[in-house]
């Protein structure tokens, strides 16, 4: 055997043990988790054959505690590059077969390096989480590492999509990377998050808690908001994945893959125009009007379980990618609070650094009130929500179907906060209030004159007459030209399709500045 083929034949050796990771008995324990391996995950992820890795051979340079005795290749995370239905993505796995997949300085160099070239190229970046956090054994080093990281993504935001997957532990520092990307999704039962585990809790507290209902995946789902997504199992959560980059650009001077359709924008839908109650306090189901408009009837839904008083995410609109957020009438009768404003603010703002269209489709009463609301900033968390309508100069399609009071209606892209195109149904009730609450502001006095209270009620019923016949339809914004159209709902995709198409060669800047100060 000649030098050369010894040299190959010690190459493909050394390829297959860094393939193993911690090897097999690691592999097995991480199987009996119900967890794959990095490489397994990456698999599943990427187009067959098209993933090429990056720094196979990287080591670590500690050696305290013990750790100069084993050196393994790749150092506990896999990254490189590959294809998502042939689009290119740079991705990183961490591997918790070596080390517990615990964040080492030259781990940091490798995630830092795939960043740094997906932003250069123009593509996402996608981390697959699944770490014990950070190596002990390198003390400052470990931490100079993670902060390596985060400065990295906050240099990535708004330029590439970034995509955390938590596969496994997400603990202490290491929470702030996926916090501080685009979309954050977590595995049911097999991954979790918190800045302190429940053992530090309880001795810090006294509460008693344990890793689920501390920071499991369905918790941050639903209660804290953390997670955009969550899987039932790995397989579940990459093909949400793959779904969710189907809506996305490459970068920001990009725009998102057309994607064709059959369904004709002139389709109608004769069950728009009576899915509108005659009582105004009943629910309808704001689901089937999106259904509805979009193509297909195809809804990728974002933060489903978290707010759930108003609906944000992604579909097509005459295969054009498009950002949906709406009031949804049957949770609080889609009443903003706190929690709305945020996780609407954060959607909004990412469309529009991403070239996605708007459509906002409005049936708000207003915003939460009580001590609850006020003492935790629901005025500020408003005006989120307000500052990304506000900001955003991607094109603004906004429908008010029902209900648009005070401030609420403001907030919802409306033409003041530069939306381009907006319509009303001829149900819309748009005004500073509903008319039980204006009867008694306007007419308070004279009501409580009237001592007699059967001609009291008639009073108030007399009033509300008038106030409804005057502001509960959209004529008067019509009349003053704050909406474009009163539609016929059943046409309202063709409206909507057609406005977009209208809308796709916008162009609107801001004022230069360094940046904006969001109100946080």
């Amino acid at each position: 055997m000649s030098i050369q083929d010894k040299q190959i034949e010690a190459l493909v050796e050394r390829r297959a043990k860094a393939r193993l990771g911690g090897g097999p008995k690691r592999i097995e324990a991480q199987h009996a988790k119900g967890k794959l391996t990095a490489r397994e995950r990456l698999a599943l992820l990427l187009d067959e054959g098209s993933f090429e890795e990056f720094d196979m051979f990287v080591q670590h340079r500690c050696t305290n505690f013990g750790m100069d005795a084993s050196h393994p290749d790749g150092d506990g995370v896999v990254t490189g590059q590959g294809t998502i239905d042939g689009r290119l993505v740079f991705v990183y796995a961490q591997d918790f077969t070596v080390n517990g997949g615990s964040l080492s300085k030259t781990m940091s160099e490798k995630i830092c390096k795939v960043m740094d070239t997906a932003v250069k190229v123009g593509a996402p970046v996608i981390g697959l989480n699944d770490s014990g956090g950070a190596r002990i054994q390198e003390g400052i080093d470990a931490l100079a590492g993670y902060g390596e990281i985060f400065e990295r993504n906050i240099l990535c935001s708004g330029v590439i999509p970034q995509i955390s997957l938590i596969m496994g532990p997400c603990a202490g520092g290491a929470v702030y990377s996926p916090a501080l990307t685009d979309f954050t999704l977590m595995v049911d039962k097999t991954s979790y998050m918190f800045l302190t585990g429940p053992a530090v809790v309880k001795s810090v507290t006294g509460e008693v808690v344990d890793q689920e209902q501390l920071g499991g995946a369905r918790i941050h789902a639903s209660k804290s908001g953390v997670a955009h997504f969550a899987a039932d199992n790995e397989q579940d959560a990459i093909a949400k994945i793959k779904c969710l980059l189907s809506y996305l650009p490459q970068n920001n001077l990009g725009t998102a893959p057309l994607r064709p359709t059959s369904d004709p924008i002139s389709r109608v839908d004769d069950a728009l125009n009576t899915i509108i109650p005659d009582n105004p306090n009943k629910a309808y189901d704001m689901y089937a009007v999106i259904r509805s408009v979009v193509d297909d009837g195809d809804f990728f839904e974002v933060h489903k379980d978290f707010a759930r008083n108003i609906i944000v995410g992604f579909a097509h609109v005459n295969g054009r990618s498009v950002g949906v957020v709406a009031n949804q009438p049957g949770v609080l009768a889609g009443v903003l609070d706190i929690n709305a404003s945020r996780k609407g603010a954060r959607f909004v703002r990412f469309c529009d650094a991403f070239n996605i269209p708007l459509l906002t489709l409005v049936d708000v009463p207003g915003f939460l009130c009580g001590t609850q609301q006020e003492y935790g900033a629901v005025i500020t968390n408003g005006a989120k929500l307000l500052y990304a309508y506000g900001e955003a100069t991607v094109p603004k399609v906004t429908v008010t179907l029902r209900k648009s009071y005070g401030g609420a209606h403001i907030v919802m892209s409306c033409k003041q906060l530069r939306g381009d195109i907006n319509y009303a149904w001829p149900s819309a009730n748009i005004a500073v209030m509903g008319a039980d609450g204006a009867v008694g502001v306007l007419y308070g006095k004279e009501i409580k004159a009237e001592e007699d209270p059967e001609k009291q009620a008639a009073i108030i019923e007399q009033k509300k007459q008038e106030y409804n016949d005057l502001f509960c339809n959209p004529y008067q914004a019509a009349q003053k030209g704050y909406i474009e159209d009163v539609i016929e709902p059943r046409n309202t995709r063709f409206r909507v399709a057609r406005a977009f198409e209208v809308l796709e060669g916008k162009r609107q800047e801001i004022p230069a500045k360094k940046h904006d100060n969001i109100p946080l």
